[in-house]
């Protein structure tokens, strides 16, 4: 073998054992497209199964229970609350817990018989119009099913009506979906990614050091490196607000004040955890990356603005209840398009907070250690 091939096999050689030996690199090489392909695989899907809804049903006879047994039985839907009176459909659209209403009209049967026709009442919540528009279809199809199976032993055929009602967004506009996971991934992008870029640069430029070195104290070099972030994430909310509402027409249909703090305590979680991730990485791009894959794909893909975390498999669900922006997203759902208040987004609120708390104790420790 001549000497220059030799050499050159020399060299991939010990390339290949520098690459092995970086677990970084290695990591980067086959842990992220085993990581993605399993993300986007599971969670980038547009089939519903098991949504949660109700059925409010006026008749209770023959027919209204069989068409709820085959309802179910469809493998789309499983019950959630019983209702009995409409009164009670919208604090369950309010709670978040069911995506669909059921209602029956009363002498349901006898209608059917008499006058040929029954009418049922669809009701969706179309905060997310994809998966309300899905699953009314879904409900439609069962029923014009049912009626085919009927007729199919009728002189006069029979006809179910149904009427389906968007609540929240009778428009379906696709806007009103993804201008609040809009600021959940533009917050945490600018909060996050930026505050640990911008903290690691100091440590790659090696002044850090003579940050650390200064009179000041390590909680007042975090403070001081973070504000500025606080507040300029605080005005992209606010500009994202005034556009989704006078370029797009998104209503905020409660308190402004409300979505402002719970703004400001969603900023806060994101910047905890940007300090976190610059207390270990030893780079900029390291920095980066750790953003784009642990936070950036999770908020996209994990907080349930663009998929419904419900279809997704177990684990993926369970990981959800880890991601800020899950909770965060149904809050500022909650608030601009159902107009509501703490005192039905407490518990999602304390989830926040929470998480906040968390953040910034573990950061701050661990830049003491690191960096002192």
């Amino acid at each position: 073998m001549p000497f220059f091939m030799k050499r050159f096999l020399g060299f991939v050689r010990k390339e290949f054992f520098h690459i092995f030996r970086d677990r970084r690199t290695l990591l980067i090489l086959f842990g992220m497209p085993i990581v993605q392909i399993l993300l986007f695989g599971y969670a980038v899907t547009n089939e519903i199964r098991e949504a949660r809804i109700v059925i409010l049903d006026h008749a209770k006879d023959e027919v209204t229970e069989a068409l709820t047994r085959k309802i179910f039985a469809s493998g789309y839907f499983i019950p959630d609350l019983t209702l009995n009176a409409e009164k009670d459909i919208e604090p369950a659209f309010q709670s978040g817990r069911i995506k669909l209403a059921i209602v029956f009209e009363a002498g349901f049967a006898e209608k059917l018989e008499r006058n040929r026709t029954a009418a049922v009442q669809i009701i969706a919540d179309a905060t997310d119009p994809n998966t309300a528009s899905t699953l009314v279809s879904y409900t439609q199809f069962i029923l014009l099913d049912y009626q085919r199976q009927l007729n199919a032993t009728e002189t006069v055929p029979l006809t179910i009506l149904t009427k389906s009602r968007m609540r929240y967004n009778p428009e379906q506009r696709g806007v009103f979906l993804f201008v609040p996971g809009l600021i959940a991934i533009i917050l945490m992008l600018v909060s996050a990614m930026m505050t640990s870029i911008s903290i690691t640069r100091e440590k790659e430029m090696g002044t850090m050091e003579v940050l650390l070195a200064s009179p000041m104290r390590p909680l007042q070099i975090i403070l001081g490196k973070v504000t500025p972030y606080v507040m300029l994430s605080l005005i992209n909310a606010i500009v994202i607000l005034l556009m989704g509402k006078f370029v797009f027409g998104v209503p905020v249909r409660g308190s402004v004040a409300l979505l402002l703090a719970e703004s400001m305590l969603y900023i806060l979680s994101a910047l905890a955890l940007g300090i976190l991730i610059s207390t270990v990485a030893k780079s900029q791009q390291v920095a980066l990356m750790i953003s784009l894959m642990g936070l950036m794909l999770p908020t996209i893909l994990l907080s349930g603005f663009m998929f419904p975390i419900e279809n997704m498999p177990i684990i993926l669900q369970v990981i959800s209840n880890i991601i800020p922006a899950k909770w965060f997203v149904i809050i500022v759902k909650g608030i601009m398009l159902k107009g509501l208040g703490l005192d039905i987004l407490w518990q999602e609120t304390l989830i926040l907070m929470g998480f906040t708390a968390f953040f910034m104790l573990v950061s701050t420790r661990k830049f003491k250690v690191r960096l002192e």
